[in-house]
């Protein structure tokens, strides 16, 4: 896959940098030329930055690019992803309004998906109740203050706080997204008595209702400030150090990128940075190859990332979680499940095959790895029928075939009554179908039809298992991006900036003020601009997205819609409605038009438009013939046949490859069934159709 900037005045490198737990994935893209170089690096879990800068100079070296020549930087994270996971934030104290002390304790009512209704237990609270500190000082919903606040008692409260010994603070008071003056006088006064804290309030983070998703917000963006602004410093360090002084930005989870500094204000913004990355570099290729709708699968070791691209856009939510947290900001809208490469299958005592969630992770990893693993896995079964060649990495990491046979043999095909073959096949039926139930969520039940839309797999195991979940889910077409394995390294080539400005505006049905409503809009739209100029963008390069969130009356949810004007009708809210109506038909089946509508939270999307990359023309493909390197033997349901191999380098646009057949790279191999058949797209990509 090569791609070439399509502004051609700029010269140089960008690099982008996604970690993730096993490997680092490096893109680099040759502005001047167009050459795009891909290299994998180990990760460095102990600490990331480290893997960060060796990933940045063997990129480099394999792209014989020079540091002074390098553009921009762009990084994919989980620091602030596994702080959450993991419980491993800083100690942070929380100041609320009076009253309002077991907030986090009480949170929702609503049990998990999936849990019992009678053994689900909450998650522990990243701050326990001893860690919260009430304060006087109220305000209705309008903003109006009914009580007023008083500094001294603010004042004891932060001398209480620093003889705890907690440095980090998070500012959450009733109301303040009507009216953020208590809640900023209160982190002054709290600054001021506590010279020595790091200090978040609620009306910098997610100014909008809902007190308990606005808490845990906030919450969170204190919880793991501390170490993701030293993992940042450490970054800048590593940069430095190869000679790098071009900008470094980070991914955040709503597809955007945003400067170092934003990143150190508001870290929750980088939560699923590298999910979101994936399904970015996922729109580009898929608009690349004339695919506007997508569904995307990102199958690594461990885990399942699934997301839907609607004309060209990845779907935001706000009403996202992690590690079981409400979020609720912006955020590409992800459904992650455990099945992945490395995901054990094991046969429970009732005799029932199950396949993960739980993982063998990079150490020991699969058996296949020769890393002392003995729980056969995904990858295992891959490697058993013959789907994998018997090496990885472009042939540089060998996979012990007859470890991952036996082990499939002793703790699954024995205990079932199966030969090794059937058993493998039983494991990968498992985990297809697994997947397949959480892309139904994503698509079907969000009433999107998949044969509407073009399935992309990707991460290192995608590709082996896109055959079968695209005829499971019913898309017609797959398509296999040009490096698959490092996708997301990809995709943060082809981000831009953005930012995300909110705020509740609740206008009653029938009650609709128009013109509180416009200035709402206003203020938004300038403190958009005010951050756009600040990551130094010209003003030719911005773009301002309004949108409204809607509800029926008393319904308990708002759906978005873009603010926009209506050739024709009255004015906007007028649109406004129609869009929701509209939306709520596609989602629900239904559309309650005769029922009032309110308007909720009004937001602006600010985004920076980076210099674009447009995919590189291949050459013509000569004889698919020269692409062969080689046979492999496939165990097939119908049984053993040999398929041929080819290396995918070697292939050129126009290329028609006919299944069963293996497609080998460095960053991932691709498993094409019997009846199916594989184009090369002249931008790269493998288009997979059924034959005929």
């Amino acid at each position: 896959m090569s791609a070439r900037s399509a502004d051609t005045a700029q010269a140089g490198t960008l690099i982008g940098v996604d970690t993730g737990g096993t490997f680092t994935d490096v893109a680099l893209l040759d502005a001047a030329t167009g050459r795009l170089s891909v290299t994998k690096t180990a990760s460095t879990p102990d600490d990331p930055s480290r893997g960060f800068g060796e990933g940045v100079a063997a990129g480099l070296a394999v792209a014989g690019a020079a540091a002074a020549h390098v553009q921009r930087v762009l990084h994919g994270t989980t620091v602030a992803t596994n702080l959450i996971l993991e419980r491993k934030g800083a100690p942070v104290a929380l100041v609320v309004t009076r009253g309002f002390r077991h907030i986090l304790e009480i949170g929702r009512h609503d049990i998990p998906r999936k849990s019992n209704l009678f053994t689900w237990v909450k998650p522990p609270r990243p701050i326990p109740p001893q860690h919260v500190w009430e304060v006087g000082g109220r305000l209705d919903a309008t903003g109006a203050e009914v009580e007023p606040l008083d500094p001294a008692e603010v004042g004891r409260v932060a001398a209480e706080i620093a003889a705890a010994g907690i440095d980090t603070v998070a500012v959450v008071l009733l109301h303040s997204y009507a009216n953020a003056d208590h809640e900023r006088r209160v982190a002054a006064l709290v600054c001021a008595a506590h010279p020595a804290a790091r200090v978040t309030a609620s009306c910098d983070v997610l100014p909008v209702f809902r007190e308990y998703e606005r808490c845990v917000t906030t919450v969170l963006n204190a919880y793991v400030m501390p170490a993701v602004s030293g993992y940042v410093e450490r970054l800048e360090a590593r940069t430095a150090a190869c000679g790098i002084a071009a900008p470094l930005l980070l991914m955040k989870s709503s597809g955007g990128a945003a400067s170092t500094a934003s990143a150190r204000r508001r870290p929750v913004d980088t939560a699923l940075s590298g999910p979101a990355a994936g399904v970015v570099g996922a729109a580009f290729v898929g608009a690349a190859a004339g695919f506007r709708d997508l569904l995307t699968n990102d199958i690594g070791g461990t885990s399942a990332d699934i997301a839907l691209i609607e004309d060209g856009q990845p779907r935001l939510t706000t009403a996202g979680t992690i590690g079981g947290w409400r979020v609720g900001l912006p955020m590409v809208d992800v459904l992650t499940i455990g099945a992945g490469g490395g995901s054990i299958a094991r046969v429970t005592e009732a005799g029932t095959l199950t396949v993960g969630p739980q993982s063998a992770g990079a150490r020991p990893g699969p058996v296949c790895y020769g890393r002392g693993g003995t729980e056969p896995t995904v990858t295992d079964a891959h490697v058993a029928l013959g789907h994998l060649p018997p090496y990885l990495l472009g042939g540089t990491f060998a996979l012990d075939v007859d470890g991952a046979r036996r082990a499939i043999a002793q703790r699954v095909a024995a205990p079932l009554g199966l030969d090794v073959d059937d058993a493998a096949r039983g494991i990968l039926a498992v985990v297809d179908n697994n997947m397949v139930g959480a892309m139904r969520v994503v698509s079907i039940e969000r009433g999107v039809d998949p044969a509407s839309l073009a399935f992309v797999p990707f991460g290192g195991a995608g590709p082996l298992h896109a055959g079968p979940l695209a005829r499971l889910i019913g898309c017609t077409t797959t398509l296999i991006a040009p490096a698959p394995g490092v996708l997301s390294a990809l995709g943060l080539l082809a981000s831009n900036l953005r930012a995300e400005f909110s705020r509740t505006c609740l206008q009653r049905a029938g009650h609709y003020d128009v013109p509180r409503l416009g200035a709402v809009l206003d203020e938004l739209a300038a403190e958009a601009n005010a951050w756009l100029e600040a990551e130094a963008v010209p003003p030719a390069a911005r773009l301002l997205l309004p949108q409204a969130s809607l509800r029926y009356k008393d319904q308990g949810f708002e759906l978005d819609v873009p603010w926009r004007e209506a050739a024709g009708r009255a004015g906007p809210v007028d649109a406004l409605l129609d869009g929701f109506h509209a939306a709520h038909e596609r989602l629900y089946g239904f559309a309650l038009r005769g029922t009032a509508v309110e308007i909720v939270t009004l937001r602006v999307d600010a985004v920076g438009m980076l210099p674009t990359v447009a995919a590189e023309t291949l050459p013509e493909a000569g004889p698919v013939a020269d692409a062969r390197i080689g046979t492999q033997t496939v165990a097939f349901a119908s049984g053993r046949t040999d398929v041929p191999v080819y290396e995918r380098s070697r292939l050129g646009a126009g290329a028609a490859i006919e299944g069963p057949a293996i497609v080998v790279q460095l960053d991932s191999t691709t498993l094409l069934l019997p009846g199916q058949i594989a184009r090369v797209h002249r931008h790269g990509a493998l288009i997979v159709t059924e034959v005929g």
